[in-house]
């Protein structure tokens, strides 16, 4: 697994600066999980499923994500978390899906956050069914402008706790894709090129 060396790739420097001061050793952060979903198009293109965040006070609004969220009682392990988050926010049913890697768990320092990403394959994709409460709109990424090295970019963006940073993001589908979201793709992507 490519793990941390991936994410630190894609890593914004106050992260890099929270990492480095060992916060999380401080912290006791919650569980949550995500999946990466793969599915074909209709041209039986590969895609790829994130998802654009409602804007609210959270610190996480209005940002590019994946389909997932925080662990709930009554989620067995954090793959149920992943499948039932997955299903509530973009309709799709878990026994639709095929898991077939677990991903490095990455802590989510604004948030404080613990998140263990999924990629799954959703290989009869169903029309999706969007959580109009936490989802913005979907956001249906082609694989090869993931893997292009050209939407791969540096950007200065402002957030809810940071003012005019320099971050290392993806662009697609016209949407800057940084922070936490950046650096799961990113093992991802190191994933996919070992095998394409």
């Amino acid at each position: 697994m490519p793990g941390e060396d991936s994410h630190y790739k894609m890593e914004p420097e106050i992260r890099r600066k929270w990492r480095e001061s060992n916060i999380l050793d401080k912290r006791r952060p919650r569980k949550a999980a995500v999946m990466a979903l793969f599915y074909p198009s209709h041209q039986e293109l590969t895609q790829l499923l994130l998802i654009l965040r409602k804007s609210n006070q959270g610190v996480h609004s209005n940002q590019i994500g994946f389909p997932g969220g925080k662990t709930e009682k009554q989620d067995t392990d954090l793959l149920h978390t992943a499948m039932r988050e997955t299903y509530e926010e973009v309709g799709v049913p878990p026994q639709a899906v095929k898991v077939v890697k677990e991903l490095s768990e990455l802590y989510i320092p604004p948030s404080n956050f613990l998140v263990k990403p999924f990629m799954g394959l959703y290989p009869k994709p169903g029309p999706f069914s969007v959580q109009e409460s936490e989802v913005e709109a979907l956001v249906e990424v082609d694989l090869n402008e993931f893997l292009d090295e050209r939407n791969q970019i540096q950007q200065k963006m402002t957030t809810s706790y940071a003012q005019d940073i320099l971050v290392p993001a993806f662009k697609l589908k016209g949407y800057t894709v940084w922070g936490a979201t950046a650096m799961m793709l990113n093992e991802i992507k190191e994933l996919l090129h070992k095998v394409l």
